[in-house]
């Protein structure tokens, strides 16, 4: 065969790897880690997820440019986001409290959803509304969410709903999970990232096996 026609078969080859790649990044799922505690005691530091994007989003994979679908989140399920408040910054991992038109009450250290107490097994502390104008009802199109580690999460309380359009899938399994701290899930932080997997080989114990697959 002429070495021609092999680098012509190679590049095709390459070009459909490379279509599938952004085929299944863009519509299917992806690769997350939790970098801090507002999720805790469902999801740790250090926790690494794949995310369905299954009927919630399809985008094109590396740029900001994504679609929503037809499937909604259902109440007390946890969702990813793009943070509609810095959509340029990573992603959000909270839990959808309030659906659309809902109308959300905090008081007794517990979340209240039309009028009825929300029964919540998975949250660290008490729930407190901080500087919420309570009760407040979810917009049209909208989601209210909140961390299960209420003493420590930036989320609904502070900044307001998630419209549809920015959630974009849901977690599914957790593949790895490492008990390293906060500083190598930070943004930009690829060296300390590095060094924290490179880690695994001479300290194993800091991989927390018992977390691994563990789905939602």
């Amino acid at each position: 065969m002429p070495v021609k026609t092999k680098i012509q078969r190679e590049i095709i080859a390459w070009f459909w790897v490379g279509l599938a790649f952004l085929l299944i990044n863009g519509t299917i799922g992806q690769a997350r880690v939790i970098p801090s505690g507002s999720m805790e005691k469902t999801l740790l530091i250090g926790d690494h997820l794949i995310m369905s994007r299954i009927g919630y989003d399809a985008g094109v994979p590396f740029t900001n440019w994504h679609v929503s679908l037809w499937r909604n989140p259902k109440r007390q399920q946890v969702i990813i986001f793009k943070p509609p408040f810095a959509p340029d910054t990573p992603d959000y991992v909270k839990r959808v409290i309030g659906l659309p038109g809902d109308s959300i009450d905090i008081h007794d250290g517990a979340v209240w959803v039309n009028g009825q107490r929300l029964v919540e097994t998975y949250t660290t502390g008490a729930s407190e509304p901080y500087e919420m104008h309570l009760p407040y009802k979810v917009p049209a199109d909208c989601y209210f969410v909140m961390g299960d580690n209420r003493g420590n999460s930036y989320d609904s309380r502070w900044w307001g709903c998630v419209p549809r359009k920015d959630i974009i899938g849901t977690p599914v399994i957790i593949y790895m999970s490492l008990n390293v701290g906060e500083d190598p899930w930070q943004p930009g932080q690829i060296r300390e990232r590095f060094f924290a997997y490179a880690n695994v080989i001479l300290h194993p114990g800091t991989v927390r096996w018992k977390r691994i697959f563990q789905t939602f």
